[in-house]
């Protein structure tokens, strides 16, 4: 099946946040009810595309697969139902994660898709790609500190507001995130 677009962009060959950025970046130039194709290799991409547009109000269409790319197709909203993708009120840094990793109330939550969590994590961590996390919300003590953690701090950001919504108060979005860590890690 082929969706009428207006424009495309190339993410190919980026990782997180690219796509996103370029995305947003493009959309910010469409016209209300306008498609945008986005082209991109990273998986982890079909998550963020679909938890931008959730948070921002834009339109998911869907995503197609290309052999190794994801098509994904978002339609720009009208303005009155756009909101922008605001910081986590709460964020932690790297340091601050490190210290609070081995306490016997946190909980590390990564969000990055299974070959990059499998390549190197924070020890104990467990692995909820932002794509899976509203099935397996249940996974998740609410009593427990959730410090949510990704490559760059941009997926955990959305993950982070989920599950805000979701009625999780304990929660912090680790920045920088992987891209950064120099602590301890695990690989899987």
């Amino acid at each position: 099946m082929k969706i009428a677009t207006n424009y495309t962009i190339d993410a190919e060959g980026l990782v997180c946040p690219m796509p996103i950025v370029k995305t947003k970046k493009m959309i910010d130039e469409l016209s209300p009810g306008e498609v945008l194709e986005i082209r991109a290799t990273d998986r982890g991409s079909l998550a963020d595309m679909k938890g931008w547009a959730q948070t921002t109000g834009h339109q998911y269409l869907g995503t197609q697969e290309e052999g190794e790319v994801l098509i994904h197709y978002l339609r720009k909203s009208n303005p009155e139902e756009v909101s922008e993708v605001e910081a986590f009120e709460q964020e932690s840094s790297n340091e601050e994660l490190e210290e609070f990793i081995n306490h016997e109330n946190v909980t590390v939550l990564d969000v990055r898709e299974p070959a990059e969590y499998a390549f190197g994590h924070v020890p104990g961590a467990h692995s909820i790609p932002l794509g899976e996390l509203n099935e397996r919300m249940d996974e998740l003590d609410k009593e427990q500190e959730i410090y949510v953690v990704c490559r760059t701090g941009n997926r955990s950001n959305l993950a982070a507001h989920q599950l805000k919504e979701a009625g999780f108060t304990k929660l912090a979005n680790v920045v920088p995130g992987m891209s950064e860590w120099d602590g301890p890690t695990e690989t899987k």
